[in-house]
């Protein structure tokens, strides 16, 4: 048989798997195509004149109408205890809608940082499109990208993760990491997955949807480039250091001077770009600010998406300045590093945390050479930016105390960011 005519063939039979032994709805069907039939009878009746006629066509109408109600009702009851035995239904379509109509939020960066953010604005819209770097070199993500000649896979778990709409046992699964006793040593599930499934979709952009299905994540996560990159960082002192990892861990203490790509010219991802083209609002961060959030803008056409897009473009600081990249950077210093080495033009907003960290926090961090960003917010005023600063912070506990900016407040903030924007747009038009 012709594959093509037994496909066909195989469609116009699906619709019978619903007729298969323990499914539990062939006697509703039953039941309501019964009340159908008892319909059509009493409206024979009711089309004789007969006075006797009228009377049995209206108890036989009735009649059908309460069979096929009941009939419908066990239906939809059976496939809503199966889905959703916990939740109304109604309920769940509400949110499922709700979140359909959101907001089209573009966020650009990679690491843990752009992770929290997006943990936040799922709760508020199916519309988000994570644009990650795939500069990475150290840790698992640079094991399997020298094995293998993947791109590295760890930013664009951790975003997978963070948008997951799956349980909490699938989420655990792709961040398990194999322990030091195992030849997968400091690897995790998850980039062992992706790198799996780069291998039998044959392509690396088709992995991250294929594992972003079997997550049910809302929304996208895509690679700013499909193109090999390393990332080069020019020192002030003249040195040059080459590689993601190298750069946050170099012992050379001279500042980061310039910042670019190799090679010079990458490809950026149509995804990327069709998601900066319709966005609500383009957010920048938070992350680490050479090694996260300016490679993705290297990445050719990419700030020429952004600077032609009407979107407010939003930076959320980091809380902490991270030794090897930002020692001694105030907010202003952070907007000041992305307007130096990439072609942004304009940043509209940046999100500001203005809460003093717990001294015990603090002064433990001091010995990691981290300290908390100064919000400098006449400064940031002065590079015509808006500060918005609120109290965002909030500890994570695992092995030791985080300071973290808070996934749910953070969100909120970007929301209302996105509202202000919106109410200064319409006040210009009229």
């Amino acid at each position: 048989m012709d594959k093509k005519l037994k496909k066909k063939i195989l469609q116009l039979l699906k619709p019978l798997k619903w007729f298969y032994p323990g499914m539990g709805v062939k006697r509703w069907y039953l039941f309501s195509f019964i009340g159908i039939v008892i319909i059509v009878t009493g409206s024979l009746f009711l089309s004789n004149p007969a006075k006797v006629n009228q009377i049995f066509g209206a108890g036989f109408l009735f009649l059908g109408i309460a069979i096929l109600i009941v009939g419908i009702n066990r239906v939809i009851l059976t496939f809503t205890t199966v889905l959703s035995p916990k939740d109304e239904l109604v309920d769940l379509i509400f949110q499922k809608r709700h979140l359909e109509r959101g907001l089209k939020i573009v966020t650009i960066g990679g690491g843990t940082g752009l992770s929290t953010l997006l943990e936040g604005l799922k709760q508020y819209t199916n519309n988000i499109t994570a644009i990650v770097t795939v500069a990475d070199e150290g840790g698992s993500s640079g094991k399997l990208r020298r094995e293998f000649d993947v791109l590295p896979p760890g930013d664009i778990r951790n975003c997978l993760v963070a948008l997951a709409d799956t349980s909490p046992l699938m989420e655990e699964l792709f961040q398990y990491r194999f322990d030091e006793k195992s030849t997968l040593s400091g690897h995790s599930f998850g980039n062992i997955f992706i790198l799996a499934m780069s291998r039998v979709a044959k392509d690396f952009e088709e992995a991250v949807k294929q594992s972003s299905k079997i997550l049910a994540i809302r929304g996208q996560v895509v690679p700013s480039t499909l193109n090999n990159v390393r990332l080069v960082a020019e020192l002030e002192d003249g040195t040059t250091t080459r590689g993601e990892n190298l750069i946050t861990e170099r012992s050379n203490p001279s500042p980061i001077k310039k910042l670019y790509l190799e090679p010079a010219h990458c490809e950026p991802t149509k995804s990327a770009l069709e998601a900066i083209k319709n966005a609500d609002a383009i957010v920048l961060g938070p992350g680490s600010l050479y090694t996260s959030i300016i490679p993705n803008l290297l990445v050719d056409s990419m700030t020429e998406a952004i600077n032609s897009s009407p979107a407010p473009k939003i930076c959320v600081c980091n809380i902490m300045t991270q030794h090897g990249e930002t020692d001694g950077y105030e907010a202003s210093k952070h907007i000041k590093g992305i307007l130096k080495n990439t072609k942004i033009d304009k940043i509209d907003y940046c999100v500001v945390n203005n809460a003093n960290i717990p001294k015990q926090l603090a002064d433990r961090y001091a010995g990691e050479k981290a300290h908390q960003v100064i919000a400098d917010v006449d400064n940031v005023k002065k590079l015509g930016v808006t500060p918005i600063e609120d109290n965002i912070i909030t500890t994570l506990i695992k092995d030791k105390e985080y300071i973290r900016h808070n996934p749910r407040k953070l969100a909120k903030t970007i929301i209302d960011i996105i509202s202000i924007a919106k109410t200064e747009a319409a006040h210009r038009e009229t």
